[in-house]
C-alpha cells in the first residue's frame, strides 16, 4: 500500500471508529443504533455483521458493547432457539439470517475473548433451530422470500447468502463433517430442465459462470449474481481457491461491461447483477417503487458488501485487486446524503468523522448516496476490510 493510500485509510479508520462510538448507545434500552440518525433501532443482522469490524478494531469499549448485544439476543431468543430481528424485541421474528449470524458472531467473540463457553446454552438452542431449517437433511437450509437482509427482494428456497453463513459457523464450531456436507451439496450445479432427477439434490453452482446462484429450489433458480453471498463463499472456504479466483476475476470483467454501458459509475461492484428490469420474469410490481434497477437491493452499491468484496479478493489470492477496491471504498465512504445533518450532529469528540458519510447504499448509475448516513455496518465492515488488507490475510476465516 503506497503512503498516500495508507494515510487515507488511516483517516477513514479513525472516522469509522468514531461513527461506531457515536452509534454505540441508542434510544432502545441503550442498545446500539443501526445508523447515526435514520435507524435508531438495534437491528440484529446489522450488528451481528458489524461484529467482524468491531472485533478487528481491537477497541475494548466497542467489544464490550458487542458483548452486551449478544447477551441481549440470547435473553430474547425463542424457546426453540430463533434469534429475533430486533435485539430488544423478542416478538419481532421471522428473519432467516439472524440466527446464523448470531452463531457466527458468538463464535468470533469467543475466539477474540478466550471465553470458550460464552452463551453456551443459547448457542446449542440456535444450532438446534438451524438443524430444523434443513428440509431435506442434505445440508442446505431453506428460507422464505424477503426474510434475509433483502427485505425488498425475493430469495426462495436455498439461498446462497444464508448457506454461506451456515457453512462458516459450522467450521468455527468444529463441525467439519456437517460443513463438508453442506459444501458438497452447494457445489453441485443448479438443476436444469423440466424435471429433477430422483435423488439428485439441487445445488448452488451456477451454469452461466464461475459464480454461485442467488438461490435454487427444485427445478427453479436464479443465476443472477449475489455479491454478498459469493464473497462469503470465497472468504469462508465454501469455494476452493481456483473457483474463488475465477469468481473475483469474472466480477471484475462483468463490472467493466457495466461501466461501458453506463450502468455503473463507481469502481466497485453492485450488490446484484444483472439488474432485474420491468418485463423480466422475476420483476415484481413493488420493485418499481422500492427496488428499481441499480438501486437498493436491485444493484445498489452497499459499502458494507464492498468491504466483503475487498476481503474476498484478498482471500482469492488477488491482493492488488483488494488494494485497488479498498482505495475505491475509501472514496465511496466520503459520500454523504444529508451533509447538513452530519455536520450539525457531529459531537466535538467525533470531529474526525465529520467529512465521512459511511452511507447505507449508493445508486449504481450516478454514484449518489441514497441511504442513511453513518451506517453502523458500513463503518464496521470498512474497519474489517482495512485491517485484512493491512495485515495481508483474511482475519478469522483464513487462519
Amino acid at each position: 500500500m503506497d503512503k498516500a493510500l495508507a494515510r487515507e485509510v488511516l483517516e477513514a479508520k479513525e472516522a469509522a471508529r468514531e461513527v461506531l462510538l457515536h452509534n454505540a448507545e441508542g434510544p432502545c434500552e441503550g442498545l446500539p443504533r443501526t445508523a447515526g440518525w435514520g435507524y435508531p433501532e438495534p437491528y440484529t443482522r446489522d450488528l451481528m455483521i458489524s461484529s467482524l469490524g468491531i472485533l478487528a478494531s481491537g477497541d475494548r469499549g466497542l467489544r464490550s458493547v458487542l458483548r452486551r448485544v449478544l447477551e441481549r439476543c440470547a435473553q430474547n431468543q425463542t424457546g426453540r432457539g430463533h434469534i429475533p430481528s430486533l435485539v430488544h424485541d423478542p416478538l419481532d421474528r421471522g428473519a432467516s439470517d439472524t440466527t446464523p449470524l448470531f452463531l457466527l458472531a458468538v463464535a468470533l467473540y469467543r475466539r477474540e475473548s478466550g471465553e470458550e463457553d460464552f452463551l453456551a446454552d443459547a448457542v446449542e438452542r440456535s444450532l438446534t433451530w438451524m438443524a430444523y431449517q434443513c428440509p431435506g437433511d442434505e445440508g442446505l437450509v431453506a428460507q422464505l422470500p424477503t426474510s434475509d437482509w433483502r427485505d425488498e427482494q425475493w430469495v426462495l428456497g436455498f439461498g446462497l447468502y444464508v448457506n454461506a453463513i451456515v457453512h462458516a459457523y459450522l467450521r468455527l464450531y468444529g463441525r467439519e463433517g456437517e460443513a463438508a456436507r453442506l459444501a458438497e451439496v452447494a457445489n453441485m450445479p443448479v438443476t436444469q430442465g423440466e424435471a429433477q432427477e430422483r435423488h439428485v439434490h439441487e445445488g448452488l453452482r451456477a451454469r452461466s459462470g464461475p459464480h454461485y446462484a442467488l438461490w435454487s429450489y427444485k427445478i427453479y433458480s436464479s443465476e443472477r449474481l449475489d455479491l454478498l453471498g459469493n464473497c462469503l463463499a470465497v472468504i469462508t472456504g465454501l469455494a476452493d481457491k481456483p473457483r474463488s479466483r475465477e469468481i473475483v476475476q469474472w466480477v471484475e470483467r462483468e463490472c467493466d461491461g457495466l461501466r461501458e454501458r453506463g450502468e455503473l459509475a463507481v469502481d466497485l461492484p453492485p450488490c446484484f447483477f444483472p439488474y432485474i428490469r420491468p418485463g423480466d420474469p422475476d420483476w415484481r410490481p413493488r420493485y418499481e417503487r422500492y427496488n428499481r434497477p441499480g438501486e437498493y437491493h436491485n444493484g445498489g452499491i452497499w459499502p458494507f458488501i464492498s468491504a466483503f468484496y475487498v476481503v474476498a479478493a484478498l482471500a482469492a489470492g488477488l491482493p492488488q485487486v483488494a488494494e485497488r477496491r479498498l482505495a475505491a471504498l475509501t472514496v465511496l465512504n466520503r459520500l454523504i446524503s444529508d451533509r447538513e445533518r452530519v455536520e450539525s450532529g457531529t459531537r466535538r469528540d467525533h470531529r474526525a468523522a465529520a467529512g465521512w458519510g459511511f452511507n447505507e447504499w449508493i445508486k449504481a448509475q450516478d454514484a449518489s448516496a441514497r441511504g442513511q448516513d453513518w451506517q453502523t455496518w458500513s463503518a464496521a465492515m470498512y474497519l474489517y476490510a482495512a485491517e485484512c488488507v493491512e495485515r495481508g490475510r483474511v482475519l478469522y476465516f483464513g487462519e
